[in-house]
């Protein structure tokens, strides 16, 4: 089965993001254990473990120390090579990072497959979170986030259109050019947002992300900016979409969940029927 070209150009561009980071995660143990709730070290610890659309490993040198039994990153792009010196780095063990379109890829499957960040940008988000399902094994977990149509309404009608340019443009020019600036604004906001924190402004635009990112410095709004304007592709998924998704058998309709975290995505999951 032939790659798409969208979601080719896609991975490489996320690969140039990835790969032109300092090592190491770019997330915080807090960030990345949010993420995963209500996964917790119980759901992996001695268990087979597969990311889907792993990027550069920010998130698998968290899951690592969880201490599965086996570890798999798959990713389409080059960041796989940083994704095996971020492993390395921190010392992971029992790890294999594959390069193969996540699509498409069918090992044996794992106790927990998850996905990360990535569905959402591929040309077909419902092959995606098919082949989460196909990777995970009979009585299993399954862990995905993604992008939310609801509460997004600022990103998809001005950074959207932006995007659609900015991803023309060579990597450097972007980050630079494009994102440093284009986030200055929103640094400021989301800051101004966290230190106030007025009963009044909670109905303000992206207000509990904000509060959430702003957390972190400037170099991680740049990070988070460039990520949006530098892929080709990006799509807002629906509630309504999702709770489709989670009625596709064989999920065990008694274990699923969907979170709608920070106010912008979606949480979801559950367990493969036994």
């Amino acid at each position: 089965m032939s790659i798409p070209a969208t979601d080719q150009r896609t991975a490489d561009a996320f690969a140039t993001s990835w790969n032109n980071l300092p090592e190491g995660s770019v997330y915080s143990t807090a960030q990345f254990e949010e993420w995963f709730a209500p996964l917790t070290r119980a759901d992996v610890e001695g268990r087979r473990v597969v990311e889907l659309g792993c990027g550069g490993g920010s998130l698998l040198t968290h899951i690592s120390s969880w201490a599965p039994s086996e570890l798999i990153g798959v990713d389409l792009g080059s960041s796989v090579e940083m994704a095996e010196r971020n492993m390395t780095r921190a010392g992971a063990r029992n790890f294999r990072i594959v390069k193969h379109d996540l699509t498409t890829y069918a090992e044996e499957p794992c106790d927990l497959a998850y996905c990360i960040g990535v569905l959402h940008h591929l040309k077909d988000p419902r092959a995606g979170f098919d082949a989460v399902l196909r990777n995970t094994l009979p009585g299993g977990r399954f862990h995905c986030w993604v992008y939310a149509h609801e509460g997004n309404a600022v990103i998809r009608w001005i950074v959207d259109p932006v995007r659609k340019i900015a991803s023309l443009f060579p990597w450097w020019f972007t980050k630079y050019a494009i994102a440093t600036p284009m986030v200055v604004p929103y640094f400021l906001y989301a800051k101004t947002l966290n230190a106030l924190r007025w009963p009044m402004m909670r109905n303000w635009p992206l207000y509990d992300y904000s509060l959430w990112i702003s957390q972190r410095g400037f170099a991680f709004f740049r990070h988070v900016a460039f990520d949006q304007l530098v892929t080709p592709s990006t799509v807002y998924i629906h509630k309504r979409t999702v709770e489709e998704w989670l009625r596709t058998e064989p999920i065990d309709p008694s274990s699923t969940y969907a979170i709608f975290r920070n106010g912008n995505s979606w949480k979801f999951g559950g367990r493969m029927k036994a």
